[in-house]
């Protein structure tokens, strides 16, 4: 996993928008698209009508965190979109433990191109094309990776068996493409607490350390939500990004933080709005917000 680089960009209201290095094409997302088990704590900040009204209309959770509950429906209301998070701690038994926000199970778009570049590893070994679907987030190396696994139908139930090992056991990779335009495995639905969890259980699976080593790396198009965190020795990230079929654009994201003392924790995290520079402000926002709380979040470590 690379250390981080660079600094913490604040940025607490939906209006700044961050500039994104690449094009963005039709496909989507690309230069051309443990420790002892927790209790969990969820809080809904969803938004209908508005956001200042959806971020309060439900209460969290009994249990969960008065201040953090508070903390999280401020900035949720602040960032003027529909916006969810999902901690997990690090650990071979990882799950979501931390839960706050919107719980759509939205589709991944480019994040399933890890598990999709730890199948193709374990099959092919390293590859070009597994540094630019990483690192680059492009769609055309992805592709690469998904016919080296064989047929649609062999190289969904490849990626599908690492989502498995990954914890989720009810998440399904497609085997034909559902939407015109854009890829078979970005369609994807993965929902936020399922992709905490598999990022918790990445680090402990066996072959992954160059997959996290190409999250550690990745380009401007990426550096945003838990990238811009300074707290945490070292992040490892992969976004996704796209439109939806009622037009909302949905700006996800997928991390490990390491800490100093070894402990890593897992996030998932999603902004549904108009615009990508809306959204990646919107992960920015809960990424100061991570940083601002980071006692809190689960962590562990693989045995």
């Amino acid at each position: 996993m690379g250390k981080r680089r660079g600094r913490a960009v604040s940025v607490w209201v939906a209006g700044a928008a961050l500039a994104i290095a690449g094009a963005m094409v039709m496909t989507g997302c690309a230069t051309g698209e443990s420790s002892a088990p927790r209790s969990t704590v969820t809080v809904y900040a969803s938004s209908t009508t508005s956001a200042a009204a959806s971020a309060s209309s439900t209460p969290p959770s009994a249990g969960a965190n008065p201040a953090l509950a508070a903390g999280f429906r401020r900035v949720a209301a602040g960032t003027g979109l529909r916006v969810g998070i999902a901690v997990a701690p690090v650990g071979p038994n990882a799950t979501a433990s931390l839960l706050f926000g919107d719980r759509d199970p939205g589709v991944a778009w480019s994040t399933i191109k890890v598990p999709l570049a730890v199948a193709a590893e374990r099959e092919n070994g390293t590859s070009s094309s597994e540094r630019d679907a990483i690192i680059n987030s492009d769609n055309q190396a992805a592709e690469q990776l998904w016919a080296s696994l064989g047929s649609d139908t062999e190289a969904s139930a490849k990626v599908t068996a690492v989502l498995r090992e990954g914890g989720n056991p009810n998440a399904v990779v497609p085997s034909q493409q559902l939407r015109s335009g854009f890829t078979i495995f970005g369609q994807t639905r993965w929902t936020l607490p399922d992709a905490a969890t598999f990022a918790g259980h990445l680090p402990c699976m066996p072959g992954t350390g160059h997959v996290l080593s190409l999250m550690g790396q990745v380009a401007g198009n990426q550096q945003w939500g838990v990238e811009i965190m300074q707290i945490p020795k070292a992040t490892a990230v992969k976004g996704g990004w796209g439109p939806g079929v009622d037009g909302a654009y949905l700006v996800r994201q997928i991390g490990v933080l390491t800490y100093r003392d070894g402990q890593q924790s897992a996030v998932a995290m999603s902004a549904v709005g108009g615009s990508m520079s809306s959204g990646t402000a919107a992960l920015n926002a809960l990424g100061n917000w991570l940083n601002q709380n980071i006692a809190a979040l689960p962590r562990g470590r693989c045995r």
